[in-house]
């Protein structure tokens, strides 16, 4: 039996272009359809784009729109992409403002667009998590599995470990 997931789009480094005439990254449109197509998925997917934009420039109101959302939503299996750089911050929010879904944020270190991109394999890793796990609010980052508020990025060995 197929469960249907609801996905939302927030942005981050999952997201992002790369110009390469000033080296800038920027927002144009999400890689979510190409990345699910590249890797043949077949799950029933509801994907709704919140926002585009990098994490580092969330505010408070943007995290409130994504927990408006996930409660909104008739999905109890959630899947969120999000940016590394605050998505503990976002997580330890909707721990506190989501009961009764199963919530898990995903990313990338490297965007999707280079190619060598952590991108795809954290985004099947984590549609995976979201059909096996219990209620409660989840980061899936390089096949790893963390629980809200026992996670942080460790920024000089670039992946996530727990706390």
């Amino acid at each position: 039996m197929q469960s249907e997931i609801k996905v939302f789009i927030t942005g981050g480094t999952f997201d992002k272009e790369y110009n390469e005439l000033n080296g800038t990254l920027y927002f144009n449109e999400t890689h979510l359809f190409e990345m699910l197509t590249l890797g043949r998925s077949r799950l029933d997917l509801s994907i709704h784009t919140l926002m585009l934009k990098d994490s580092l420039d969330f505010e408070e109101s943007d995290r409130e729109l994504i927990a408006a959302a996930c409660n909104e939503a008739n999905e109890n299996k959630i899947l969120i992409t999000h940016g590394t750089d605050t998505m503990t911050i976002t997580a330890s929010y909707l721990a506190k403002h989501c009961p009764n879904k199963t919530i898990i944020l995903t990313g990338a270190m490297v965007p999707y667009k280079f190619g060598s991109s952590d991108g795809l394999f954290n985004l099947g890793s984590a549609l995976a998590f979201v059909q096996v796990l219990p209620i409660g609010v989840f980061i899936a980052m390089n096949g790893k599995i963390f629980e809200a508020d026992k996670v942080k990025k460790n920024t000089s060995r670039g992946e996530f470990e727990s706390i």
